[in-house]
């Protein structure tokens, strides 16, 4: 699947590798015009009673409880075992109810780290401007690497990525130093990693969810969404 920009601006194609096809179901979010910011006090707020009712075992995003499960099973089906290499979302989760704060990074990757340990989904958040060419969903090549963000080389031969013309540059894991989001971000791609048996209801409202926070919080405007 495809989506491209008004005219005048730069076609994104987004598409899904048919290996893949019955096992991951990604949802995308593409934004211009954003404002990212070092910090919010709003945000932060937010985040905190987030962080509190999760800790006390409370309601998350009143999303289906299997979720976590359904993203263990997606990281089994490509080959992985998900109690070494932990998806994101399921690190962020075990890290609140230790009593530990979300990271705080900046306003559209904080809020990407909420919808992902609230949904218990794996997420990326990618600075559009620093991707080259059409992004596929596929299976890392042999031998293929990137630099990660704060890591040395996160090794992904085999493993599900998003990629581009220059490769590889995250994965449910662990994102690349490459085109991670910064204060300078202005345009970005945001990839929800959803196993393809999370029922289609659970995946539709955490985009909205994610899409709504995003633009409470750093601004900006939508300009597409799909499901591959």
């Amino acid at each position: 699947m495809s989506a491209t920009s008004r005219p005048g601006c730069k076609a994104v194609r987004v598409s899904i590798s048919p290996v893949l096809s019955g096992i991951v179901r990604p949802g995308v979010l593409f934004f211009e015009g954003l404002r990212v910011l070092e910090g919010n006090p709003d945000l932060d707020s937010a985040l905190g009673q987030a962080e509190a009712l999760m800790r006390a075992g409370g309601p998350r995003e009143g999303i289906a409880r299997g979720s976590a499960a359904a993203v263990r099973a997606m990281y089994r089906k490509v080959g992985l075992d998900p109690t070494k290499r932990r998806p994101s979302s399921e690190a962020l989760l075990r890290r609140i109810v230790k009593g530990e704060p979300l990271p705080r990074v900046n306003t559209l990757v904080d809020v990407c780290n909420w919808c992902s340990a609230g949904f218990q989904l794996p997420y990326g958040a990618y600075d559009a401007d620093r991707i080259d060419g059409d992004v596929v969903v596929r299976l890392g090549h042999d031998g293929e690497e990137y630099a990660g963000i704060r890591k040395d080389l996160v090794h992904v031969a085999s493993r599900l990525v998003v990629a581009d013309r220059l490769g590889a540059f995250g994965n449910p894991t662990s994102d690349s130093a490459r085109t991670m989001v910064t204060p300078a971000t202005a345009r970005a791609l945001v990839v929800i990693y959803g196993p393809a048996e999370l029922p289609p209801a659970v995946l539709d409202h955490s985009l909205t969810v994610t899409a709504e926070r995003v633009l409470a919080y750093a601004g900006g405007s939508i300009l597409f969404r799909l499901v591959l």
